[in-house]
């Protein structure tokens, strides 16, 4: 049967509805929901989704394609027409709605959520979800759920299909997380529903619904990796060659970064990574490219961001000035105590938009003297930064210092 068109868009009607529908169907939808899909012309969604509404829908049914068309082509090319787009749901959480929101209006679209896989989750086993660490590994690193895992916390987490519950529990009990407590939720909400409970050391189970999302009891052994809080992470935690921004000076120096959510940092020099590592594990919404031009390092780079759960961090192998032009623009510039002549700090500087921050360290004299001209022509704050290390001398223990540094931060205005 054709859709009703009798009432058709209005102006400035928003053309495009968004429906998010569970395992349940039709059955758990609302009215206008319901509306939404019958309605329209088009109808796109996953071939599951389309299967779950296929009563409603009385326009032309659209599967995705495969690959999946991140742009959503075919959907912003019926702008003005009646579309509808089918999504696991809220759309706007982890979901489809997230990728068209970005090209669409908020005024050319309504949403219509239904419980969230995590809402659905928390509910059967009794948890506060604004309690709980919420995290998607649906086509994403399951590495990510590395920085949630501290003793005691609950976190629940979106897989991607029938291994992800698996993957999951090796990593917890490779890292030392083996006693944390697995739930396996399958097919939430429809016929198929089941819940299973094992600890992650001991994970046998098998033919899991693709459909899946596991709630994990945080359980730590003494010898866990457990990534605090806070800035200056221990430097065991991190692979390195000696290149590496100390702790105590890490710190600092992230300190000075100041790091405001959704922002990016250009980590030139990036040595290791760590600064990067945690100016990415302060928030989600963290950005950073670490810019770096030794092979091994670029290698070892790319693991610290994994094995800290931030696999997304863009490493660029390269030379600065030359590797920073086709960057996207910084709201942050971190320059590494070995730079840096060549005209790097120029660079930086001519790179920052208006409000952009810049903090450089220097460890030699050549760069010192680069950073005290630079304070001297733009002003700025400079502080020196020196750390004593108690370590055995002989069969006593006495204070080593190790390298001063000199740091400049410097606003641009």
């Amino acid at each position: 049967m054709a859709p009703d068109l009798s009432a058709s868009l209005l102006p400035g009607q928003p053309w495009l509805s968004i429906v998010g529908i569970g395992e349940d169907g039709l059955a758990g939808l609302g009215e206008r929901s319901r509306q939404a899909i019958s309605e329209a012309e088009f109808v796109f969604g996953g071939t599951r989704h389309l299967e779950l509404a296929k009563a409603a829908i009385t326009g032309e049914a659209h599967a995705w394609p495969q690959p999946f068309d991140s742009g959503m082509k075919a959907v912003t090319a019926l702008k003005g027409r009646k579309v509808c787009v089918l999504a696991s749901g809220n759309p706007l959480f982890f979901g489809v709605g997230v990728t068209l929101a970005r090209q669409i209006p908020a005024d050319e679209f309504l949403a219509y959520p239904a419980p969230s896989a995590f809402s659905l989750a928390a509910s059967r086993l009794g948890w506060a979800l604004q309690d709980v660490e919420t995290v998607s590994l649906h086509g994403r690193s399951p590495d990510l759920i590395r920085s949630l895992l501290h003793p005691g916390r609950k976190v629940l987490a979106l897989t991607s299909d029938e291994h992800g519950p698996a993957t999951i529990a090796k990593l917890l009990a490779e890292n030392g997380f083996g006693e944390s407590r697995i739930t396996v939720l399958e097919a939430l909400g429809g016929d198929r529903e089941k819940i299973s409970r094992v600890k992650a050391l001991s994970f046998d189970l098998v033919d899991l619904d693709p459909l899946n999302i596991i709630a994990v009891d945080v359980q730590a052994e003494p010898q866990a990796r457990i990534l605090p809080l806070g800035f200056g992470l221990a430097d065991e935690l991190f692979e390195h060659d000696g290149q590496i921004t100390k702790r105590e000076v890490r710190a600092a120096t992230l300190a000075a970064l100041s790091p405001r959510r959704g922002e990016l940092l250009w980590d030139i020099g990036a040595g290791a990574g760590s600064i990067s590592i945690e100016w990415m594990l302060a928030h989600p919404s963290m950005r950073a490219v670490a810019v770096e031009h030794h092979p091994e390092r670029i290698a070892r780079i790319r693991r610290n961001a994994a094995s800290f759960g931030v696999p997304s961090l863009q490493v660029v192998e390269g030379k600065a000035p030359s590797a920073l032009g086709d960057l996207p623009t910084p709201d942050v510039i971190f320059i590494g105590g070995g730079g840096s002549k060549d005209g790097v700090l120029e660079a930086a500087i001519a790179a920052l938009p208006l409000g952009g921050r810049l903090v450089a360290n220097a460890v030699t004299l050549e760069m010192e003297r680069v950073l005290l001209e630079a304070q001297a022509r733009l002003g700025g704050r400079l502080i020196r930064l020196s750390v004593d290390r108690a370590e055995p001398v002989g069969p006593m223990t006495g204070w080593r210092a190790a390298m001063p540094v000199t740091q400049w931060a410097w606003v641009k205005a």
